[in-house]
């Protein structure tokens, strides 16, 4: 997922306030949720926020920043979105995309272009790509190695063959 400015990425979502010390929950957003432990800063709602402390509460994740330190203080920042800079991204393998990368892409058969992605749909078992054609009308193409030949996500291209569907 990422945000509207390309340089940053969205990470989570702060939920409800937890105690009365200023802990907030956090709904990641990410498939990193190990990046909540060592992070120092984030941005919050687009403001720099200084993290005193991410706690593991059961199954549940809790952030604590610096000078928001009660329940009414934390509750202001109830739905607002964590971002970080796109530098701060995990690494990927090779082979392996994010989904804000994928999105935009032109994904073509051959030299005749199908459309955009629009968005990346999780299946469970492999990923959809969800594609705009010049029509408006949307078009499903299972992210699968006999279907995509090539992602080229700094071109912003997806090449695939043998997709009935997509013609």
């Amino acid at each position: 997922m990422t945000n509207r400015n390309l340089n940053e990425v969205i990470i989570g979502k702060l939920g409800k306030t937890h105690g009365l010390n200023g802990l907030i929950k956090i709904i990641p957003l990410t498939d990193f949720e190990g990046r909540f432990d060592s992070l120092q800063e984030v941005f919050v709602g687009g403001n720099l926020r200084q993290i005193e402390n991410v706690a593991h509460i059961g199954d549940e994740l809790f952030i604590k920043f610096k000078s928001i330190d009660n329940r009414e203080l934390a509750k202001t920042l109830t739905n607002k979105i964590l971002t970080v800079p796109r530098s701060q991204v995990a690494p990927l393998d090779e082979g392996e995309f994010y989904t804000f990368d994928i999105i935009g892409c032109e994904v073509f058969d051959g030299e005749k272009k199908i459309g955009v992605v629009t968005e990346v749909l999780k299946t469970g078992s492999n990923d959809v790509f969800q594609v705009e054609d010049a029509d408006g009308k949307e078009i499903l193409i299972p992210a699968l190695k006999s279907i995509v030949d090539e992602i080229n996500v700094t071109d912003k291209k997806i090449l695939i063959s043998g997709y009935e569907n997509a013609d």
